[in-house]
């Protein structure tokens, strides 16, 4: 089977030009710098309108709707966790980086902390297709995070975006727009 690899590269700032980080190249002290980097002033992100935007939204593009641009203020993590095609099962050799994320979720500097999970997606099928993949990626991942790994639930988010925010809008089939974005939201009350 072919394999889709979702990129989640190091994004702080504008989403559009990240910096690509290869799983190869992922730790936990850069997993831990690049999350730990938290403004005082963070909006405040209600994931529920978030799913109610792209939803209402498929085929229209989110990065410039209100609730969604809230997002680029906050600190983010992409590197690259691979798929196997048009499925939510995560392939295996990528554990170990989901792990690496759960190991730093679990350190006492982000232990405080509440995660969104971004799922993305190309646009080599229909908007609603993607859109409902880059979900069940995403709701993958959480679950890993929240089974496999034993990250509280209460503190992981997801949501999918489809192919509504690509990272290279160039070229919307690249590969490079499959990607799943961990950000964090603040504090948990």
């Amino acid at each position: 089977m072919i394999v889709q690899a979702l990129r989640i590269s190091m994004a702080l700032g504008l989403l559009l030009a990240p910096c690509v980080v290869s799983a190869q190249q992922l730790d936990n002290s850069q997993i831990m710098s690049t999350l730990g980097q938290v403004k005082s002033a963070a909006p405040a992100v209600d994931v529920a309108l978030l799913v109610e935007e792209a939803n209402a939204n498929v085929g229209k593009g989110v990065a410039a709707l209100p609730n969604w641009g809230k997002l680029s203020e906050l600190s983010q993590l992409i590197v690259e966790i691979d798929f196997e095609n048009n499925s939510t099962a995560i392939e295996p050799k990528s554990y170990r980086t989901v792990g690496l994320i759960a190991d730093a979720l679990h350190h006492p500097d982000l232990f405080r902390y509440k995660f969104l999970i971004v799922g993305h997606s190309s646009a080599t099928g229909t908007a609603k297709h993607n859109l409902e993949l880059s979900q069940k990626r995403a709701d993958a991942i959480n679950e890993a995070l929240s089974t496999t790994f034993a990250v509280s639930p209460d503190r992981l988010f997801s949501v999918g975006a489809g192919e509504e925010w690509p990272i290279d809008p160039g070229h919307p089939e690249s590969a490079d727009n499959r990607r799943v974005q961990l950000i964090n939201l603040g504090l948990l009350k």
